[in-house]
């Protein structure tokens, strides 16, 4: 793998990262405060892993593509560019 490549990688992931540590800190406040009833239901489930699995598994994929593709769409802006 060229260095261009694996910064681009490292880019991606590190941005992957923070889309994942929002989505798990969205699911346990979802199911820690009850959010229309969601942690009830999930607890009083026989598949209560399965609907875990499922509900962070979601919000992570959501997240994380969210947060990589912010991250790739702010490569070409200038931060020192004034406004109109």
């Amino acid at each position: 793998m060229k260095p261009y490549e694996k910064a681009a990688v490292l880019f991606l992931l590190q941005h992957l990262a923070s889309g994942a540590a929002g989505a798990v800190v969205l699911g346990i406040g979802i199911l820690v405060f009850d959010i229309a009833n969601l942690g009830t239901l999930v607890t009083g489930s026989e598949q209560w892993l399965m609907a875990t699995f499922l509900l962070f598994f979601g919000l992570i994929t959501t997240f994380g593509g969210v947060a990589m593709c912010v991250g790739v769409m702010s490569i070409g802006e200038d931060p020192y560019a004034g406004g109109d």
